[in-house]
């Protein structure tokens, strides 16, 4: 065995050799890949095979696009054959919720290049005759769908690796990783020590494990999962002697797939009464071995299938194949730098392996080589997980995606299993006050706050849901008086050091401020995407808070450690510092009777430290609002305090608590961006609208400068624009086509319902020269164009008089 390499991958199932592949396709040539017993092991051998485009991320089907196109490209490399069948497939809606799912996802695929189409039940009995369409209301037919050889996809992707000079050594056992001073590593296998710059762990079902022996949890859990292949259909064999092939049919409501093998027809279910596998750890010994059956845990989804496809109760069963596999919490892949190590590397839970594995495969590659992906890989990005993750979590979390496989995915559903999980003092007051909770990055935080006999459960819709009228409420009380709500779901991080001035200034794009003020900068990658909108705040000349996305913390702190520098520190403190934010034309009075320091004195941008009741608190005049407004943060063990003396002064002048819901319609009001939404790594400031917050005039060679200066040259080729919408039921919640002059010119970022106007708001990227007031277009809605004009004049407090009054 080699004792030394560049990169040395953990794990040859067809993630680890897609991994391999990849990296020699992009220059890395010394590469090895070491595997416990043969190439397939653990859950590639005895997967169903099956692939297809559709997910509810936009960039995760892009992806599976580019991974199911990749196959023939293998064939043609290698020579071997990946067992290709692109027979198609139809998803099936029985539900009218299920059928605006269906819509919403063939609208997204309009400008994503991907042929699907919606079927109406007579066209489904056309395409897929072993299926009973009664009920059905439609179907999404994607013609990339398909299934293939697992063993011999795996081997394609290994040979084309080899060929290209990587090495592949089988039956050899990891008992250790262990990393040096200058961040290599060791790693100790049964057949020796192996030296290797980059570590890549793609060890499926004992990602757990070799995680382990980094000293890092991954959250991920094996899962049961069954399917079942049958003797001889005849309906089928009829299709063969005509020539043809039968579909793929996904049926959500009977929670199964359903395709052709050989003569027959396999089947497999996502059933309700599923099992975790191996709780306590995946044995080592295991390998090429199957689980028992079990058909109790499936009996009631072979009773609707039956139902669904009457031939398979006429069939006999051939074979049960019975077996494990990963998923993360919320079912996307682990990829990328696990955060706090250096050189270490994610590839695992990627359930969906012949679906996504070239595409997983393609972007560590690509973040390898060059240091970042050639598109946003948040959903999949390992960092969205903090270290506040247990394993406790992690399993019902699990379990609940693995239920929801086939679930209709809404855009305001907020899912139960593990919750309530991390809280703030303020949890039982804001209970007692009717808060109606959401959760981001772990923490529980009120989306809206039910009052009388308002619901106290949002329902999950497509539409507008019945948060509608509380939300509007809320927005009212702050335009018209004041509103309060709480700042724990911001990320925070002090930065501090004889050099956190200059190190701010290389790594942020904006003004770095003078002691007092504070200022809003992007944050760019080096090839001048957006990854942070931070406010920037100073303390003192070597004191500074940056506070951003509260769900983006680890993948902040990793860019920080990657970019770290002599004379600075930088902290995440974002659960060591919190308090409330105050916004109406009242907040200024609340706070002024609330504290002897001088509040009248403080301009917009303005930061004071103040004591406010018995608190001391750190004040920002800012709100996202875009309203008068203060940050106020103090000690979480104050926090109950502050918020009673807030509270109390507050009923004077009509304040009332808002949460989430009405924070993001608020900002609709102004046009403001949001991250992960207008902000994010697919996107440049020049697009977006941030680049008025980059200082090109400093002298700071700031990260990203070169390609903002580039695109500032030439000017983008699309910019953000916001719509007015002429709506129904329903709002943009992101990715909808724009349509103009009866093409698809631009895609949502965000949207929704500025209760403030009473009009229907949608933000867009479109092509930068049609960018112009009143420009008319069609935004597609569930299935319906609606008209939209664009407007460029804020729909509240145009001029920021009242703002920054």
């Amino acid at each position: 065995m080699k004792t030394t390499t560049r990169v040395a991958v953990i794990g040859g199932g067809v993630v680890g050799c897609s991994v391999l592949y990849h990296l020699t396709k992009l220059g890395w040539s010394d590469v090895m890949l070491i595997e416990r017993s043969e190439l397939t092991s653990g859950s590639t051998w005895h997967a169903a095979g099956g692939f297809h485009t559709l997910n509810g991320d936009t960039n995760m089907a892009a992806l599976q696009g580019y991974t199911i196109k990749l196959y023939k490209e293998l064939e043609e490399i290698t020579g071997l054959s990946c067992g290709l069948h692109h027979v198609g497939g139809v998803t099936l809606a029985d539900t009218r919720e299920r059928f605006d799912m269906l819509l919403t996802e063939r609208a997204k695929h309009r400008y994503m290049g991907l042929d699907t189409e919606i079927v109406t039940p007579e066209e489904i009995a056309k395409i897929a005759p072993v299926t009973n369409t009664d009920g059905i209301i439609g179907a999404l037919y994607d013609p990339l769908d398909g299934h293939l050889d697992p063993s011999g996809t795996t081997h394609a992707y290994a040979k084309a690796a080899r060929m290209s000079g990587a090495t592949i050594e089988t039956h050899c056992h990891v008992h250790e990783t262990n990393q040096r001073p200058d961040g290599t590593w060791d790693v100790v296998t049964d057949k020796g020590t192996l030296h290797a710059e980059h570590l890549v762990n793609t060890a499926g079902l004992w990602a757990r494990e070799v995680a382990a022996m980094a000293g890092v949890y991954l959250p991920l859990h094996p899962m049961e999962h069954q399917y079942i292949v049958t003797e001889e259909v005849p309906e089928i064999a009829q299709i063969i002697a005509a020539g043809g092939e039968h579909p793929h049919v996904m049926d959500p409501a009977g929670e199964s797939y359903l395709r052709q093998e050989g003569r027959g027809l396999c089947i497999g279910f996502y059933e309700q009464p599923c099992r975790p596998w191996a709780v306590d750890g995946t044995p080592w010994t295991f390998g090429h071995e199957l689980l028992p059956d079990d058909f109790d845990k499936i009996e009631d989804s072979i009773t609707f299938a039956y139902n669904r496809f009457p031939a398979l109760e006429r069939a006999g069963v051939k074979s049960v194949i019975h077996g494990p596999f990963t998923f993360a919490p919320d079912g996307n892949p682990l990829v990328g730098p696990v955060p706090g190590l250096r050189n270490y590397w994610s590839a695992c839970a990627v359930m969906a392996g012949f679906s996504q594995g070239g595409g997983v495969g393609l972007m560590l590659a690509q973040w390898m080589t060059t240091g970042e992906c050639e598109r946003d890989v948040s959903a999949m990005d390992v960092a969205r997980y903090g270290d506040w993750i247990t394993p406790g979590y992690t399993r019902p979390k699990v379990i609940e995606n693995y239920q929801k496989r086939f679930s209709v995915a809404y855009p305001n559903e907020e899912l139960p299993a593990a919750r309530p999980f991390r809280q703030t003092p303020m949890y039982d007051v804001f209970d007692q006050m009717g808060a109606v909770w959401g959760h981001q990055y772990g923490l529980e935080v009120p989306n809206y706050f039910a009052e009388g006999d308002e619901p106290r459960y949002e329902t999950p819709s497509f539409r507008r849901s019945n948060a509608f009228h509380a939300t509007a409420r809320e927005v009212k009380a702050v335009r018209e008086a004041v509103g309060i709500n709480e700042l724990q779901n911001f990320g925070k991080y002090l930065v501090t050091g004889t050099n956190a001035r200059a190190w701010l200034d290389r790594t942020m794009a904006g003004l770095i401020p003078k002691p007092g003020r504070l200022s809003l900068t992007p944050m760019l990658s080096h090839a001048g995407r957006i990854i942070g909108d931070f406010t920037v705040s100073c303390l003192n000349d070597t004191t500074f808070q940056l506070t951003g996305s509260y769900g983006a913390q680890a993948y902040h702190m990793r860019w920080f450690q990657q970019n770290e520098a002599d004379g600075v520190h930088v902290d995440n403190i974002s659960d060591r510092l919190t308090g409330f934010q105050i916004a109406g034309p009242k907040a200024r009075e609340v706070l002024a009777a609330c504290t002897r320091d001088s509040v009248h004195e403080m301009t917009f941008m303005d930061i004071r430290h103040m004591t406010i009741g018995m608190v001391d608190c750190l004040v920002e005049r800012v709100s996202f609002t875009g309203d008068i407004g203060y940050e106020i943060y103090c000690d979480p063990m104050a926090q109950r305090k502050l918020w009673d003396t807030l509270w109390s002064e507050g009923q004077t002048h009509g304040m009332r608590p808002f949460g989430m819901r009405a924070m993001m319609s608020l900002r609709l009001d102004k046009f403001f961006g949001a991250w992960r939404l207008e902000y994010g790594p697919d996107y440049t400031p020049a697009e977006t609208g941030l680049d008025r917050f980059i200082r090109f005039d400093k002298e700071a060679d700031f990260i990203g400068r070169a390609a903002a200066q580039a695109e500032r040259a030439t000017g983008p080729a699309r910019k953000l624009a916001v719509f007015t919408v002429d709506a129904d039921d329903s709002d943009v919640n992101g990715y909808e086509p724009v349509w103009i002059d009866g093409t698809v010119q631009g895609f949502c970022t965000s949207g929704g319902y500025s209760h403030h106007s009473g009009t229907s708001i949608a933000l867009a990227l479109i092509p930068a020269q049609m960018v112009h007031n009143g420009l008319e277009a069609k935004i597609e809605i569930l299935g319906q164009k609606r008209p939209a004009r664009l407007i460029t004049t804020p729909l509240f407090d145009a001029d920021g008089a009242r703002m920054r009054g």
